[in-house]
């Protein structure tokens, strides 16, 4: 038996992994002791990978959608033939625009996928593309591309050194963070906390990670901006900020105090849920720490406002004198000076289409446009071709998605899984998974608490007919007439090294002085983390190298923001409003399969309501309701919480599998949250083209 060192690709710490494989079967997995910055730690999910390896329901072969309904087994020549013709016809028939592209969140921890998409997206011409990333942090790309004039810098809060932590919208207990990559966060929230860290957590809901480790401050959902807003105003009104020193750093600080103006604390606390007296006190407890940091996630990111709650965030380490700071928002480099790569060239550029002024995030169109744009009358998407994602589960307003896709004349999908998504397809492509490919731990590049790079071969090779996605998109390719030289060949390794797959990353390692050679043979290589000091000289990509203080790109998301305050001070008292929950049992769709974490409590995914909120609609703890809105119902029973905020529900996403291929994701199916969600115009924010899918209005009634 041999034990071959790995690490794991389902969130972003990438922890280290050691995979037992006897006779070319992984036999157990377990976490890496001796991995230099994990050392030991990695949590369930992780090792509930090995599951989804031996899953008898993973897509094994090629399949082509009969007449009848039905898929049927082809092979990988006739597959690239078929889907090459199609993807031609299309294009020859309706123009370059008629073929989209989706790709989801696992392609983020696949090193070799993504350089393999763009080739196919540009060979094929395809400008309509999607992805996940519009579903849960293009507001932090947007934010910090109009601040500091890069997508790619993102100061991490210095946990294990700050005195003050704010948290907004995060779970790390359950989520294990993002956008920061640390093995193990709860552990080192709690070392801080027993050092003295006073650490508060900003949630509508006291989550599973606050108990022990600090404290609570209840607001309602989607209001954190204003309470950003608020503390900002108390800060500068209360002399708690050098405004010299800020000055020295920053323009376009009088247009911050200006906007803050606004949003005192009296005036926001009837619209975030909390007295003006507890964020008088918050903003003391900030001013008053030696070092402070703050951190935001997914629960304000997906809310109407993230990319201006993100701005908020840093002019909050800014102002406090935090930024740059040991203890404050500092920048982890990595093996590759990310900053420069996402560094915004030229202006903004808003494209004129039927639905407004629309803009790119890193390469995508707003994705609650996507069904908007299939079932349009002029010039329609007529072809999709979606990779690693399941759009039909995960985005906004399924059914509407589901009258789109019925409408398309193409679907290709490549997936691990069967899907909801791929019920829809024309052709089915089944992928590798993380064991069943040579990978870099990519994702985490500048925002590593402790920066390392390592490389994992093939532990084992593929299964069945499964084939790497870049294999796939070159197979397609090749039968297009595109050069792909040695596109056919099956030595998955020898083919890599031939075609220079890791060219690029070797180029990105020589920045720090590494050969992929020197990470293979070492395994794990650590790198020194950037020292505070460096941030306002060496790492800011604006034109004049300052951070802007007030954008003007955000001019309509400001004035955005005055009328969602006033809509929001206008609101009923017993209106409900639906966040999104996640737990240790469900991350997305594809751990919807694993039968393991199918236990008593966590068979399906019920409406979390506050007591308070269930008595006054007459519902019960297990009651069935109809949860609805204009966008969409779902019907499902009640849990009672009562660690929500009054006037907060809460449903956990991934759930709502409706097919029979994966049988426990059938015979546990839930049901699909997002169908409560919206879609089209107005249902993103249009700085950044973040889906709206937190704090969205909802009723429950009985049934």
């Amino acid at each position: 038996m041999d034990s071959v060192k790995t690490f794991c690709r389902v969130c972003e710490p990438s922890c280290g992994l050691v995979a037992e494989v006897d006779d070319g079967e992984i036999v157990s997995l377990k976490p890496d002791k001796s991995h230099p910055v994990t050392k030991g730690f990695a949590c369930h999910k992780g090792i509930a990978t090995l599951e989804i390896h031996k899953d008898e329901d993973r897509l094994n072969h090629p399949q082509r959608r009969q007449a009848d309904g039905t898929l049927k087994r082809i092979s990988w020549q006739n597959a690239s033939a078929e889907i090459a013709e199609r993807l031609t016809a299309i294009q020859e028939k309706y123009g370059p625009e008629a073929i989209a592209s989706y790709t989801g969140n696992p392609l983020a921890f696949n090193s070799l996928a993504g350089p393999a998409i763009g080739s196919f997206v540009l060979n094929n011409g395809i400008r309509r593309n999607f992805s996940s990333g519009t579903q849960d942090c293009t507001n932090k790309f947007a934010a910090s591309e109009a601040v500091f004039g890069s997508s790619t810098i993102h100061p991490i809060p210095d946990i294990e050194n700050t005195d003050f932590l704010l948290i907004f919208g995060a779970n790390p207990r359950i989520s294990h963070m993002s956008f920061i990559s640390i093995a193990d966060p709860m552990h080192t929230l709690r070392s801080a906390a027993k050092r003295g860290a006073d650490i508060c957590f900003v949630d509508p809901r006291y989550n599973e990670s606050i108990k022990g480790i600090g404290r609570h401050f209840a607001v309602k959902a989607d209001t954190d901006v204003y309470l950003m807003a608020a503390l900002l105003h108390a800060l500068f009104r209360d002399g708690h900020v050098d405004e010299d020193r800020l000055i020295e750093h920053a323009d376009h600080v009088a247009e911050l105090k200006a906007f803050i103006k606004d949003y005192s604390p009296d005036s926001v606390a009837d619209v975030i849920g909390v007295t003006s007296t507890e964020i008088e006190q918050l903003a003391k407890d900030i001013a008053d720490a030696p070092t402070a940091a703050f951190y935001m996630s997914t629960g304000v990111n997906m809310g109407r406002q993230g990319s201006l709650a993100y701005w908020l965030l840093f002019m909050l380490s800014l102002a406090t004198e935090n930024l740059d700071r040991s203890g404050g928002n500092i920048y982890s480099r990595g093996f590759y000076p990310a900053a420069k790569a996402g560094r915004i060239r030229g202006e903004v550029n808003y494209e004129e289409t039927q639905y407004g002024d629309v803009r790119r995030i890193r390469g995508s169109l707003p994705g609650n446009l996507m069904a908007d744009m299939i079932l349009q009358e002029d010039n329609p998407i007529r072809g999709l071709v979606v990779i690693s994602g399941n759009p039909l589960l995960s985005m906004g307003s399924g059914e509407k998605l589901r009258r789109a896709f019925e409408k398309l004349e193409f679907l290709m999908v490549i997936d691990i899984y069967p899907s909801a998504t791929s019920d829809y397809a024309d052709y089915v492509l089944p992928a590798t998974d993380m064991y069943e490919r040579a990978d870099i731990n990519i994702c985490g590049l500048g925002m590593q608490q402790q920066p390392f790079i390592q490389y994992t071969d093939f532990v084992v090779p593929p299964k069945a007919e499964r084939r790497p996605e870049w294999w796939i998109l070159r197979s397609i390719e090749g039968a297009q007439g595109f050069e792909t030289e040695n596109h056919d060949l099956d030595d998955y390794q020898k083919a890599i090294d031939e075609l220079g797959l890791f060219n690029r990353f070797g180029h990105m390692m020589s920045q720090s002085d590494l050969t992929l050679d020197d990470v293979k043979e070492e395994g794990t290589v650590v790198l020194n983390p950037v020292e505070p000091g460096k941030f306002f000289s060496n790492v800011i990509q604006t034109e004049n190298g300052r951070v802007d203080c007030f954008p003007e790109i955000f001019d309509e998301a400001i004035s955005r923001c005055s009328e969602i305050f006033e809509e929001l001070k206008g609101e009923e008292s017993d209106q409900l409003k639906l966040i999104s929950r996640r737990t240790n049992y469900m991350v997305n769709s594809w751990f919807h399969n694993v039968k393991s974490l199918k236990r008593s409590g966590q068979l399906d995914n019920p409406l979390f309501i506050h007591p308070d909120d269930a008595r006054a609609r007459n519902l019960g703890d297990g009651s069935t309701v109809k949860v609805h809105n204009d966008y969409g119902e779902v019907t499902t029973t009640v849990s009672l919480d009562d660690g929500l905020k009054p006037g907060t529900v809460a449903m956990t996403h991934g759930w709502g599998y409706r097919g029979k291929e994966m049988k426990t994701a059938s015979e546990f199916s839930g049901c699909n949250a997002n169908d409560l969600l919206p879609s089209g115009v107005g249902s993103y924010e249009k700085v950044s083209n973040q889906a709206f899918m937190t704090g969205v209005p909802v009723d429950v009634a009985a049934v």
